[in-house]
């Protein structure tokens, strides 16, 4: 989506999820080396929801899916290009 990004993250159990947010999106920051005029890329927080079971995964995986096409940026989702997973989280 143009205006935000839903990660499904699985952080170490050592790490509070606040500070892992965090932490992603200040390497993201300098991988992305965004030099914005007030230099904000992200808004402050975010929004977490706790998956506990491999069906409400399921569904949470396709409704992230599906947010390019019920924004009408294309008409199948596998046609958006900013879509994928980096590794499957084992649940």
């Amino acid at each position: 989506m143009p205006d935000h990004i839903h990660l499904f993250v699985s952080p170490p159990r050592n790490l509070r999820l606040e500070n892992y947010v965090r932490l992603l999106k200040q390497h993201l920051n300098r991988a992305l080396r965004v030099d914005l005029p007030n230099g904000r890329l992200w808004q402050p927080g975010f929004f977490d929801h706790l998956i506990r079971a491999h069906e409400s995964y399921q569904e949470k995986w396709e409704y992230v899916l599906q947010n390019p096409v019920r924004a009408g940026l294309v008409e199948r989702s596998q046609d958006w290009p900013y879509q994928g997973e980096i590794a499957k989280i084992q649940l």
